[in-house]
Formats: C-alpha cells, sequence, structure tokens
C-alpha cells in the first residue's frame, strides 16, 4: 500500500541530492582557501591546494580507468597523502581500502587480493611490505596474476635509499602521478548515497579478517555527528595520533574538511610527539585508544611539556579506559570524551554524555562514571543491550549482562563478499557487535567484557575488564591486560599480563605479583583475584589494542594451574 502524504511533490534535482561527505572539500577550499588544511613537517598545503590536489589524484586515477567498481588500497601512516586518498579516491567513483601498515605480507596478500585492489598507494617506508604481499599473491595466482598499479610516496623524513629502490621496482612517484591528473578536474558525487566510499578489514582475531563496507550516506553523517558530539569548533586544529586508516581515522579525514580545520599529520606516535605539536601547532583536538593516553600520563618529564598552554580536548575509544587512566589524564589538564564504536558502525557510535550533575562530584567518581560507553550518537537511530538467550532488553539495573546491539544510518553495508557473516551479525533487525554489557538506570550502557574474553570460573562470569580497572590503579602497574587461564579446579581462572612502570624494581617478580595479588584482593571478590601474574610487554595491534588472542595463546601455553596440594 502506497504511504499517504499530504502531497504527491517529487523528487528532482533541485531539491535532492544523495548525501557524500566529498563537497566538505570543495566547501573549504572556497570558504578557507588560504587557510592551512594539511600540516606534516616542514610541508604545508592550504584547502585549495589540498582541493587541487585530491582533484588531480582523481584524475590520474580516472585516466589509468579507475573509477565505479574500483578498490584502491592506500598502505600508508598518517602523511598527507593518506589524508588526500580519502577524498581524491572516492572523487573519481572508486572505493578507498586504508591498510593497517603493521599487518604481515601474507595477511596483506589476502586483503588486496579479497578486495581485488586495482591500485596500491604506498609509502617509501613500506613499499618492500607491499612487494612482499604482491609476490605472495603472485605465488598463489598460477599463472593468472595481474599486478595493481604501484604508486609510492615518497617522505623526507625515510631513508632515500627505499624510495630509489621503489621506482628501480617500476613505481611511480606520488607527486609525479599527481602531475599527470588535472588540478580543474570535474569529479562527479555518487547519484547514489549507497555507493561504497570506504572498505576496511577489521582486526579481527578469526582466520580471515572481515572486509567492512561503508556507503556515502553514513560517512556523510558520522563526519557531521563526531564533532557535533564533541563540540568541534569551526577551525580545529586537529593532531592524527589515531592511524586514518582505521575506520577511516573515525571519519575525522571529512570531517575536519566539513570544519575548514587543521589536520597535523603525525608519522610516529609518541608522548613527546604529541607534547610537541600541543606547544608547536596549538592543537585543539585529538583521538586516541586508551593505551596512547596511558603513555601520555606516563612520559617521562623531560618528553612532556607541561602545564597544557590551553585545555585540550581527547576523544578515546578502542577499548574500555580504566577510571585510573581518564582520571591522571584530567589532572594533567585534558579534557576526555569517552566514545565507543566498531569499524562497522564507521567508528564511535556512542558517547559517555558528560553531565553538568557530575561537576560537583569527586573527581574518582566523575573517572568512573565517564568509563561507562554512554548513550547513542545522534545519527545513531537505535542503541540497546539484549539478552543473548531471548533477544529481549535487559533491564536497566546495571547488573544484568547482555550483548550491545546497534540499527540506524551508521551501520555498514555489510562484510564483503561474505553472506554468512551478515547473516549472522544483521540477525533479528540488529548489527551485534559481539560486546557484552549492561544498561544503568540513566540509560548509559557499560560494557563488560567482549563475548569471547568473559571468564567462567567454577561457572560464575568474571569481567577482565573489571579485574584490569583495579590492576591499573596498583602504583606499579603501567599496562594490564587479563585473559582466562585454565585451571585444574576452576575450570578457568583469571591471568594478568603486566607491564610495570620503567622505575619500577623488578628483580623480585614473584614478591611483585604477590603484592599485586594482595592488592586484588582488596578490591575485588576472592574468585575474581587472578591466579597467575605474567610481566612483560603487551603485543598490540596498529592501533594500540591489546591483542588478547595473543595472549590468551600465551595463556595455554603455560598450562592449566595445578590444584593446590596444601
Amino acid at each position: 500500500m502506497a504511504i499517504r502524504d499530504i502531497d504527491d511533490l517529487p523528487k528532482n534535482a533541485a531539491n535532492y541530492t544523495a548525501l557524500t561527505p566529498l563537497w566538505f572539500l570543495e566547501r573549504a577550499a572556497t570558504v578557507q582557501p588560504s587557510r592551512k588544511a594539511v600540516v606534516h613537517g616542514s610541508r604545508t598545503y592550504t584547502w585549495l591546494q589540498t582541493y587541487q590536489r585530491c582533484r588531480r589524484l582523481a584524475s590520474a586515477l580516472a585516466k589509468r580507468s579507475v573509477g565505479a567498481g574500483s578498490t584502491v588500497a592506500v598502505i600508508a601512516p598518517n602523511i598527507p597523502a593518506t589524508y588526500e586518498a580519502h577524498f581524491g579516491i572516492p572523487m573519481c567513483g572508486a572505493v578507498i581500502n586504508p591498510v593497517n601498515i603493521r599487518l604481515n605480507a601474507s595477511t596483506i596478500a589476502f586483503l588486496l587480493g579479497h578486495s581485488q585492489s586495482a591500485t596500491v598507494i604506498v609509502d617509501q617506508e613500506f613499499f618492500t611490505l607491499a612487494e612482499d604481499s604482491l609476490k605472495i599473491m603472485k605465488e598463489k595466482s598460477q599463472g593468472h596474476f595481474n599486478p595493481p598499479l604501484l604508486v609510492v610516496v615518497a617522505d623526507e623524513a625515510c631513508d632515500p635509499e627505499a624510495l630509489r629502490y621503489a621506482l628501480g621496482q617500476g613505481a611511480i612517484e606520488y607527486e609525479k602521478f599527481l602531475e599527470s591528473g588535472d588540478p580543474d578536474f570535474a569529479w562527479k558525487p555518487p547519484q547514489d548515497e549507497w555507493q561504497s566510499i570506504a572498505l576496511g578489514y577489521t582486526s579481527g582475531t578469526t582466520a580471515s579478517p572481515k572486509g567492512v563496507v561503508l556507503h556515502h550516506r553514513g560517512a556523510y553523517l558520522m563526519s557531521l555527528c563526531n564533532p557535533l558530539v564533541w563540540g568541534m569548533n569551526e577551525g580545529a586544529i586537529y593532531l592524527w595520533t589515531l592511524p586514518m586508516f582505521h575506520c577511516n581515522g573515525w571519519c575525522f579525514t571529512w570531517a575536519l574538511a566539513a570544519l575548514c580545520g587543521t589536520n597535523i599529520c603525525l608519522r610516529q606516535v609518541t608522548a613527546k610527539g604529541v607534547y610537541s605539536a600541543i606547544a608547536k601547532h596549538g592543537v585543539t583536538h585529538f583521538c586516541a585508544a586508551p593505551v596512547v593516553l596511558n603513555t601520555i600520563v606516563n612520559a617521562a618529564p623531560e618528553d612532556t611539556i607541561l602545564p597544557l598552554p590551553h585545555v585540550v580536548h581527547v576523544m578515546t575509544a578502542g577499548a574500555a579506559p580504566p577510571p585510573a587512566v581518564l582520571f591522571a589524564m584530567s589532572r594533567k589538564g585534558f579534557r576526555v570524551t569517552h566514545t565507543y564504536g566498531l569499524s562497522e558502525t564507521y567508528g564511535p557510535s556512542t558517547i559517555c554524555a558528560w553531565k553538568p550533575e557530575w561537576d560537583s562530584l569527586p573527581p574518582d567518581t566523575q573517572a568512573r562514571l565517564n568509563a561507562r560507553q554512554g548513550v547513542r550518537y545522534t545519527t545513531l537511530e537505535c542503541l540497546d543491550v539484549i539478552s543473548t538467550k531471548t533477544g529481549e532488553p535487559v533491564p536497566a539495573d546495571g547488573k544484568t549482562m547482555g550483548e550491545i546491539v546497534m540499527r540506524g544510518n551508521v551501520v555498514m553495508k555489510g562484510y564483503l563478499k561474505n553472506p554468512k557473516a551478515n547473516e549472522e551479525t544483521f540477525a533479528n533487525g540488529w548489527f551485534h557487535s559481539g560486546d557484552l554489557g549492561v544498561k544503568h538506570q540513566d540509560g548509559y550502557i557499560e560494557i563488560k567484557d567482549r563475548s569471547k574474553d568473559i571468564i567462567i570460573s567454577g561457572g560464575e562470569n568474571i569481567s577482565s575488564v573489571e579485574v584490569e580497572n583495579s590492576l591499573y590503579l596498583h602504583p606499579a602497574v603501567l599496562e594490564a591486560s587479563v585473559v582466562a587461564r585454565a585451571d585444574e579446579r576452576w575450570g578457568e581462572s583469571p591471568c594478568a599480563f603486566v607491564t610495570l612502570k620503567p622505575e619500577v624494581n623488578n628483580s623480585d617478580e614473584q614478591w611483585l605479583a604477590e603484592d599485586i595479588m594482595k592488592f586484588c584482593k582488596s578490591k575485588m571478590p576472592a574468585y575474581w583475584v587472578p591466579k597467575s601474574v605474567v610481566f612483560g610487554p603487551l603485543p598490540k595491534t596498529a592501533t594500540g589494542k591489546i591483542q588478547k588472542h595473543v595472549l590468551r595463546g600465551k595463556a595455554q601455553q603455560l598450562g592449566p594451574v595445578k590444584v593446590s596440594k596444601l
């Protein structure tokens, strides 16, 4: 049956156009042509120059038959070329596939093959990684290999020998590639906003990563929503600590153009680099996983520039931030906004929205409230916590666990060429996050664990996140991660992997482990206390998430915790 309305007025070219973030760049070049758009070391590009460079990139790709239905892979850190690719590639109708630079050659070979990337833009430092990936693809192709066009990006901060090698192997230098394009290229926006703009592979720990496909509509909505919920103003100065290859930099690649802001590129993230950029460029905002915040609060005095010259706004997501880290950040003058989301939701899509009545609470209570994942973004229509057994919403009691689910315009189109995974993840009209959490009385949600990270000890569920939060309060602990270890008596028990602060004397690890366990006993139920503590650096993904699957493997190698003979 046709839906009734008060009129029969049709859509037409004057009143309806597909939503896309690409127009933000054209506007920035018109409104603020001479404002700094991208800064990288000694190089600076204005918004007009950036627009012209992106049009050149789109034109150069189009001349080589790259367009609708094509995928272009980008293997590079946070440099101007990566930023430009977020506009230039979709401006020719193609899809950008930003690749995680810390993956190994065999994984990248899988991604390039699965995405059928026709062109690869690669930073000179990672050229051999790309080359090794292509060799693996060629070996597996049994004579049917069609090598992609290789474009290498030069960087004065890198060894010139690597660039010479890449050019010797037949790669085209990025600036030369741009020169072959037209700065006035007549790019066309998508006809349909459902058209794909980006493909990103999850850092999933399963056998093969899943390709998350995002559309122009969602990218447009998220690019406007992120600044809105964060209170970001026109002209914000944004530091690229978060990799642009991670969920397209949580859509801030496009958002910065909407704000006519300034992008400060950071090739390598260090605490010193962050503090220096704040002092030198007047950085107002940056995003980072909690592990990066931990690096910032525990930086050596010679690497910091304190007090901060102004309040610096920080958005954190990617893992549940320990309240102790949030508290330490606020004491240093950073204002932390806690968000939560996934690659499948264009990055963060919930926010722990700060309430004025929290201002008068003790700092540790504030940090505890702010450690929750919060409420839905303005552009996410539905968020809930549902029972994994019945599919019904759990009560808002802060105790009953369920799975966090989402629905709306900022949920991905689906996984590329993976109908089985799509059927599972979109079951019953929800996007299933795989994260377990609770709903508090005020409607704010809080993650308690990934469904696969829950520790079941003697039939009781233990939240690894809660145990980790307590470990971070111990004065000797720099980083902590807790996984299940087989236990002869209890089935499973918590095993803590701990990195100590640099100044801590670690000559007696046995004593330290016992001290940590004793400390935990004063903070949590006895069965939650880690039965084993392992010291050393923690393995991390490129976005700073601790790789729990690696730690689970290590815990397995340790064998089960033996029943005490006492």
